[in-house]
Order: structure tokens, then C-alpha cells, then sequence
């Protein structure tokens, strides 16, 4: 079976160099391995995301020279089969839902001088729901309060054991090869809200699976989700891609190009007079 990379982009903005660098890696690393690329919308969050961005992306992807498998693949459309995943977990016993806001967690942290945070540098949630009755659970839920279920990251780890996943790029650090996966430092990680269904951890390791994707290619600062991705495969019984992390494209002040600081979009560019040779060149690539 030929192998199946894809390009995963979520629509709540348009395309800017960092994300044309990871299109362009997975076309050229599947065009090279003779396999098949496919694209996949990220719009699990409904609030932020817009047709009109989903527009763009492919506009500017095919603009690139990019062509991808029919049909896309979008998250809205797929609800149920993160519910799935969630009640396997639930039936687990291994989730549970908290109901403290990221304020109050900080709060709590604070408080109780517990400075340890995850590597995307948010504290690690240390608030009571994990201790609290199931009735009290039931009553709180019921009553409409806002909600994130948590993995019960110690108790999937007591099941799972020891993980790892073969990285044929690198990590921050340089790190390649076989990596020993630490989901426990990200702590009991949100896996659903009250009002979004799947988190971004719990939706793409599905994602991968049923779209039987054999290699992961993104960019470094995704590296140590990884190790929270391969204990939810684990938990879920789902195949184990190939991961490839790749380099940043950074700003004149060294932070990552992201949507969030306005970096100038794609299309942009090509309004300028630049051509999908001259992106190629800017990000790197011969």
C-alpha cells in the first residue's frame, strides 16, 4: 500500500508562509515516496471557523501547485465519531469532567505554588474534579454548568505502559529516531468541552486513523503532542503513523508565524508579484 501523508490546516484564517513550508513538505515527501496526500479541514471549532477561510485555503494550496485526493476530509462532519472515542474512554473509566475556568486554574496554581506547566507552557490542571462524586458530577453537568472532560492521564498510563513513535525528522532539541513518549507531562489533558465535542488532541488521532494516514509531517512546535497523541492511539486500539516534525518559519523577531500576530497571508504575497517558485525559495525549499 502506497503511503498517505496529509496537510491539516484549520479554517480561521488564511494561509501564510509557516503553513505553505508544511504543504509543501508533504507534497514533495509523497510525490517522492509515490504516495498520496491528502488535505483535511480542522474545523471542529465552529465558532472560529469560516467558509470563507476554507475557500481560501484551497485557492491558495492549489495556487501553490497543490492537488490532493477527493473527497476533503472536514471535522464538522464527523461529530460522532469523536462521541465514539469519548464513550470508549468514558466506559474506561479513565474521563472526567471539570469545571474550572483557565483563569481559576492559574489561581489555583498560584495559590498553591504549583508552577509545573505543560509544554505549551499552560499550568497543569491540579482543581478537585478528579475527587468529586459521581452525583455531584451529574448535578453540576445537569444544571448547565460549562465543562471540559479530562483524560485521567495517570490512569491511562497505568494501562497503557511504556510508549514511543518513530520520528524521521526532528524535534526542538534535535531529537530523532525512536522517541520515548511522556504524556504525563502534559497532565490530565482536555479531550472535549461542554460545547465542542472533540479537542484538538482526541480529533486528530482519529482523524489519522480513518483516514488511514501512514505519515505525520508538521511542524516542531506540535513535537511533544506527540507523546499525548500516541497514548490516545494506544487507548483507542488505532494504527501508529510515522511522525516527521519539521522546522519553524520564523518572524524578523524569532516567535513562529501564526494567524493570531496577523503574518502576512499567502495571497497577499501573490498580490505583491510573488510567484509559488519565489514561496518555495522563501521557505527554504529548492
Amino acid at each position: 500500500m502506497p503511503p498517505v501523508f496529509r496537510f491539516a490546516p484549520s479554517p480561521n484564517g488564511y494561509l501564510h508562509l509557516g503553513h505553505a513550508l508544511s504543504a509543501l513538505m508533504n507534497a514533495d515527501l509523497a510525490r517522492a515516496a509515490g504516495g498520496r496526500l491528502l488535505l483535511r479541514i480542522e474545523d471542529i471549532d465552529t465558532s472560529r471557523c469560516r467558509p470563507e477561510f476554507e475557500a481560501g485555503i484551497q485557492e491558495d494550496l492549489a495556487w501553490l501547485g497543490l492537488t490532493w485526493e477527493q473527497p476533503v476530509r472536514r471535522q464538522s462532519e464527523h461529530f460522532d465519531s469523536y462521541r465514539e472515542a469519548l464513550a470508549r474512554l468514558d466506559a474506561m473509566g479513565l474521563i472526567y469532567p471539570s469545571f474550572e475556568s483557565r483563569a481559576e486554574i492559574a489561581r489555583l496554581a498560584e495559590q498553591r505554588e504549583q508552577r509545573r506547566r505543560d509544554p505549551d507552557g499552560a499550568p497543569l490542571y491540579h482543581g478537585e474534579a478528579k475527587s468529586m462524586s459521581l452525583a455531584e458530577r451529574a448535578r453540576r453537568m445537569a444544571a448547565g454548568e460549562p465543562y471540559a472532560l479530562r483524560l485521567d492521564t495517570a490512569a491511562a498510563l497505568a494501562q497503557a505502559g511504556a510508549l514511543a513513535w518513530a520520528e524521521t525528522g526532528a524535534g526542538p532539541g534535535g531529537e530523532t529516531g525512536s522517541i520515548a513518549a511522556d504524556p504525563a507531562a502534559w497532565g490530565d489533558v482536555i479531550l472535549a468541552r461542554k460545547d465542542t465535542l472533540g479537542s484538538y488532541h482526541l480529533a486528530v488521532v482519529v482523524d489519522d486513523a480513518a483516514q488511514g494516514v501512514t505519515d505525520v509531517v508538521r511542524g516542531q512546535d506540535l513535537f511533544h503532542a506527540t507523546s499525548v497523541h500516541r497514548l490516545l492511539q494506544n487507548l483507542l486500539g488505532l494504527a501508529v503513523p510515522r511522525y516527521h516534525h519539521h522546522r519553524l518559519v520564523l518572524d524578523a523577531e524569532g516567535r513562529k508565524l501564526s494567524k493570531s500576530t496577523r503574518a502576512t497571508g499567502l495571497r497577499e504575497l501573490g498580490a505583491q508579484g510573488l510567484t509559488a517558485a519565489d514561496i518555495r525559495r522563501a521557505v527554504g525549499l529548492d
